[in-house]
């Protein structure tokens, strides 16, 4: 497996889950697109795009840096056309970008609600809709969105419907479009965590006490890594779980991934939006 010279077009990628993948990508000798907002340092978020491109280019890849706010059509359609420009196509199109805000319908206004819906469902959308056409001409091309299986159950909407919709809005373009483009040979699969990553949106979120039963993001991007060097042809319209990923490639051995070593899987707090009939991991 390998992504030597691939250009992959990662939304959001300046930290976090976004970064770790990018970063296993560079190792190969990829070419790594940043479109992202963060262009100064945020004063409770770390990293901007030009940090995340050092860490790209530190780790053996070729970085683009690019300033794009996922809302702003014409950033986006701008942003791809650079990355034509600098590397002569697309080959993988990874959704990242996403917000957050855990509130119930009458603590969410709409200001929140267009935010989420934004940048998650509408900038997931956008993203394909301008990358695929060059998708169309790679010759192993993916989409991966980071978004959770369809599991249409109230308790994931009553809680945060505002951002259940967000989320679930990016899932519905894995199930249409890799149905819609499966013609065209372009893998489109959705990947999502069976526990909380170590992010600074879930430190914002849950604080020190989530963080410390969490895994670390490097579990996504090792998982990623496989679902994007496996056959477009072959591998399209799933809603992979990051650690079922790697069992099914021969990984056996997930206490690497804790973000405090020595915590026992049993302690390791789960994601939303996980199936009651997920399979546990012998």
């Amino acid at each position: 497996m390998s992504l030597k010279g691939k250009t992959l077009f990662i939304t959001g990628g300046s930290r976090g889950i976004g970064l770790a993948i990018a970063v296993r990508a560079a190792q190969d000798g990829a070419n790594v697109v940043v479109a992202a907002k963060t262009g100064e340092p945020h004063a409770k978020l770390p990293g901007t795009i030009y940090s995340a491109a050092e860490d790209i280019e530190k780790a053996g890849g070729r970085a683009l840096p690019i300033l794009c706010d996922l809302r702003d059509e014409a950033q986006l359609a701008a942003a791809v056309e650079k990355t034509v420009a600098t590397f002569g196509g697309i080959d993988i199109l990874v959704n990242n970008a996403s917000a957050i805000s855990l509130t119930g319908t009458l603590q969410t206004d709409m200001k929140k609600y267009d935010l989420m819906n934004g940048i998650n469902a509408r900038g997931t959308y956008m993203a394909g809709r301008y990358c695929i056409p060059h998708l169309r001409k790679a010759s192993n091309p993916h989409i991966l969105t980071l978004s959770p299986p369809l599991d249409m159950q109230a308790k994931w909407f009553a809680p945060h419907v505002a951002y259940s919709i967000a989320k679930y809005g990016m899932s519905l373009c894995t199930l249409g479009w890799a149905q819609e483009f499966r013609k065209d040979g372009i893998a489109v699969n959705s990947l999502w965590p069976r526990t909380a990553i170590a992010t600074a949106a879930i430190q914002m979120v849950g604080g020190e006490t989530v963080m410390k039963v969490s895994r670390k993001p490097e579990i996504m991007a090792d998982a990623a890594y496989v679902i994007l060097n496996k056959p477009a042809r072959e591998f399209t319209g799933n809603f992979c779980i990051d650690d079922i990923v790697l069992h099914g490639s021969g990984v056996r051995d997930f206490s690497q991934y804790a973000a405090v070593p020595g915590t026992p899987e049993s302690q390791l707090a789960p994601d939303f939006f996980l199936p009651d009939d997920l399979p546990k991991l012998s």
